[in-house]
């Protein structure tokens, strides 16, 4: 039993593939208020990292959003029993906590998450959120986020 518990809490080679997201980037971040209408475009800077042993990938996010200072922080692993990956993220614009869960594809290289989120601007609880985390190469990736199956995200990350 104890091997079968070593076994299941030892980073594994899911893990290995949040390797490309560590390190310190740039963020190009396009949010959608109406479904139909432009992007608002901002700049924001993200740095990523292992904690925990390697257990746990963490990332903060310095950025705007709606022309105020905002800060984001995720938490993204991969459960070895359940084999999903995970995400915790909370941000200095709300008080709810958001978390998902989902398999990766394409060697791990797209991860597609589904969760539940709060809105602070309506008061609407628990919207159907997509997150998408996709890795282009060494020094580019993107994340998008859907709610209620609209794109309302994107950031894209090129490393510093």
């Amino acid at each position: 039993m104890m091997k079968q518990m070593e076994a299941a809490g030892t980073p594994g080679p899911a893990h290995k593939a949040l390797e490309a997201y560590v390190g310190n980037w740039k963020a190009e971040v396009k949010a959608w208020c109406e479904p139909d209408g432009p992007p608002t475009t901002s700049q924001g800077t993200a740095k990523s990292g292992w904690i925990l042993n390697g257990h746990f990938l963490e990332e903060e996010f310095r950025g705007e959003m709606m022309g105020k200072p905002f800060v984001g922080c995720t938490l993204m692993g991969h459960d070895n029993i359940k084999r999903t990956f995970n995400t915790v993220r909370v941000s200095d614009m709300q008080t709810s906590i958001m978390t998902s869960e989902a398999k990766g594809e394409n060697d791990n290289k797209v991860i597609t998450l589904a969760g539940t989120s709060s809105c602070p601007a309506t008061g609407r609880k628990d919207i159907p959120v997509k997150t998408v985390f996709r890795v282009i190469g060494p020094d580019k990736r993107v994340f998008e986020m859907f709610n209620d199956g609209v794109k309302t995200l994107e950031i894209t990350y090129t490393r510093k």
